[in-house]
């Protein structure tokens, strides 16, 4: 009997060792296993290899501005997080790459990263060498100045060339105020991040700063006594995600997600908890152009 019932114990061990192993619905989804995707996809890639990099900003606060963790943190952040977890990829497998505005295309077309999730505005120059999903939300260029100036009040101010604006080489911004400054090369100063720019015009080596006033708030927010917004919005700026160009299905992938996001609620969490703190409205979610 003493046998008898020493197996009966063993059995149900196993039994459950087996059902362990095989697991079970309360694990999550972010292993490999648990999604199925078309064979030979980017999307069955990165899942089997349960590892992704992503390009992002590093010093765009509300959007990717690298904290005290030593992560980017923000609302690009936070969409490609969504992103990722529908590949089925652990959030701790992600390796976060800087992405800077002049970089953004050869960092996906040299395959350094699987995606760019940067303020990436589309535009069809850029889709001359990359594909854009999205857009998942749209921001506008504005100008930042110091608090006590009142002679710059929007773009227009800078036609009497007596004004300094700095913006990021290989942004839309930095292309879209050339339009409206008199001498380019005397009025118009380059920097390659945005921090810098801010610098700049807190030490007086410049008067303005130009780039999307989400990006632009985010700013402010943190020092209110030194800078504000100078006029309104004067461009309308689509951020997307970008994916190689050859990569359709990826992108259809990420269109879908991207929709499930604003349905469940995720996309509008994502920016309560990063940009919308700074008061920029999130509005509606963008019509995703599945081109």
């Amino acid at each position: 009997m003493r046998i008898k019932r020493v197996a009966a114990v063993a059995a149900v061990a196993a039994l459950a060792l087996g059902l362990t192993a095989c697991g079970g619905d309360d694990g999550g989804d972010t292993g490999a296993g648990s999604k199925s995707f078309a064979a030979g996809s980017t999307m069955e890639k990165l899942n089997k290899a349960q590892k992704i990099k992503v390009g992002t900003k590093f010093d765009q606060p509300g959007f990717g501005l690298k904290g005290l963790s030593g992560k980017p943190e923000g609302f690009d952040v936070e969409i490609a997080k969504i992103i990722v977890k529908e590949l089925g990829i652990p959030e701790d497998k992600i390796e976060w790459v800087e992405a800077p505005s002049k970089v953004r295309e050869d960092v996906i077309v040299n395959g350094t990263v699987d995606l760019v999730a940067a303020t990436y505005t589309i535009n069809d120059k850029r889709k001359e060498r990359i594909a854009f999903a999205g857009p998942y939300y749209e921001a506008g260029q504005n100008i930042m100045v110091k608090k006590d100036d009142t002679t710059i009040t929007g773009p227009d101010s800078f036609k009497d060339g007596t004004k300094k604006v700095c913006s990021v080489t290989g942004s839309t911004p930095f292309e879209e105020i050339k339009k409206y400054v008199k001498d380019v090369a005397t009025q118009l100063v380059p920097f390659d991040t945005y921090d810098k720019c801010r610098d700049a015009l807190k030490s007086g080596q410049v008067d303005a700063v130009t780039t999307d006033n989400v990006i632009l708030l985010g700013y402010i927010a943190k020092d209110e006594a030194s800078f504000k917004l100078a006029g309104s919005n004067f461009t309308k700026e689509p951020y997307g995600i970008g994916v190689k160009k050859e990569d359709a299905d990826f992108r259809s992938f990420i269109n879908d997600t991207l929709d499930k996001a604003v349905a469940d609620g995720s996309w509008k969490k994502a920016w309560d908890d990063t940009a919308g703190k700074f008061g920029a409205e999130l509005g509606s979610a963008p019509t995703i152009n599945r081109y």
